[in-house]
């Protein structure tokens, strides 16, 4: 569990199957996202196993994002694509669209940031975000995130990608 000000981002587990069924099915978050979403109960309890199983296995650390003094989630954040010599990962993230404008995820952000950095002694940290997307381009800038010109997803070409090093 990581703390903040104003946050926990803490392990996801079965208690929060509805918080994931409703973070993931979003369709305002889901706009700029390409992914199945679940449309069941069942199916965010198998994604929350998933992510437990690769957390496990130490291929992704994935939070679920809550405020100090509610037990549900808003958002999620994780670490997750590490390169083989563990010295860079992507970073992804998500809130609800209530939360949003308030700094919840510039929070939540700099906080993961410095656990990959301080802890899992990463070197780099990625960041795949649509073009359109001007609040995660917003908030990558504002965390000191380079547009990487010319970098391109050759699965989606719509995705720009941004990176942080080590300071």
């Amino acid at each position: 569990m990581i703390e903040t000000g104003r946050l926990l981002l803490k392990e996801i587990n079965e208690n929060h199957v509805e918080d994931i069924l409703r973070i993931r099915s979003n369709e305002f978050i889901n706009r700029f996202v390409q992914r199945k979403s679940p449309k069941s109960n069942y199916d965010a309890l198998q994604f929350i196993l998933t992510i437990k199983e690769n957390t496990r296995n130490n291929q992704t650390l994935y939070l679920g994002i809550s405020l100090k003094d509610q037990t549900n989630l808003i958002g999620t954040i994780c670490l997750w694509n590490f390169s083989e010599d563990r010295k860079t990962a992507e970073v992804g993230y998500e809130l609800l669209p209530d939360y949003h404008r308030q700094g919840i995820m510039s929070e939540a952000l700099e906080a993961v940031l410095d656990y990959g950095f301080n802890h899992l002694h990463l070197h780099k940290i990625l960041a795949f975000t649509h073009r359109l997307n001007e609040s995660s381009r917003a908030l990558l800038l504002k965390q000191g995130f380079v547009l990487e010109e010319g970098r391109k997803d050759e699965e989606n070409l719509k995705i720009e990608i941004f990176s942080l090093k080590k300071r």
